[in-house]
């Protein structure tokens, strides 16, 4: 190609603009399709394989590795009422199970627990639940033939003590919800007897 090559003028005008007949430089070419094989590799990695992961499946693992780091601080935690009394007064910890019934809970019970499609946890009157141990119970295996699913193959085992301790934690707060009291008035947990609240 001559030197002058670049400064063909083409044929064809439009509105009084005539143009160069330039080809495009071969960088530009060579990005262009670099990005179309990129794009390429890119769908089948993410898109079309199970090697990747999505950036909420990185998430949600990122999540259970810090709180499987956290847990390593306090053990396997039991899910009997000691426990849970424990927990029901350690703001740290039960903040944690603030969260899980945030993420999974609010949906059935409401933001602030007094009830939706489940029943009321702020009041007194409990259905399957006659003692604070039963809370972890009824979260872990579920109750009313699946209306309340089973948690326990979603939770780790910590968080289902720790939201059991959140959701006892909210009784005493009496707030109106849809549905009105359902179940049986109960007695109170251990530590409200003690403290003289009914």
């Amino acid at each position: 190609m001559a030197a002058n090559d670049k400064d063909v003028v083409r044929d064809h005008e439009y509105d009084g603009i005539k143009e160069y007949d330039n080809p495009t430089p071969g960088w530009w070419n060579f990005i262009f399709f670099a990005t179309f094989v990129f794009s390429i590799w890119y769908f089948l990695y993410y898109h079309a394989s199970t090697i990747s992961t999505s950036v909420a499946q990185g998430f949600e693992n990122d999540v259970t590795d810090d709180l499987k780091k956290r847990f390593s601080t306090i053990g396997d935690l039991k899910q009997d009422e000691p426990t849970l009394i424990k927990y029901m007064a350690n703001a740290e910890w039960k903040s944690v199970g603030a969260s899980v019934f945030k993420t999974n809970c609010v949906s059935c019970h409401g933001p602030d627990a007094a009830g939706q499609v489940g029943p009321n946890l702020t009041d007194d009157n409990w259905k399957n639940v006659q003692q604070l141990a039963d809370i972890p119970k009824v979260i872990a295996n579920g109750a009313a033939a699946g209306a309340m699913p089973a948690w326990k193959t979603r939770l780790h085992p910590n968080e289902v003590v720790l939201v059991a301790a959140y959701v006892a934690s909210l009784r005493g707060k009496n707030l109106p919800g849809p549905r009105g009291p359902e179940g049986a008035k109960i007695p109170p947990w251990p530590l409200q007897a003690a403290a003289g609240k009914p």
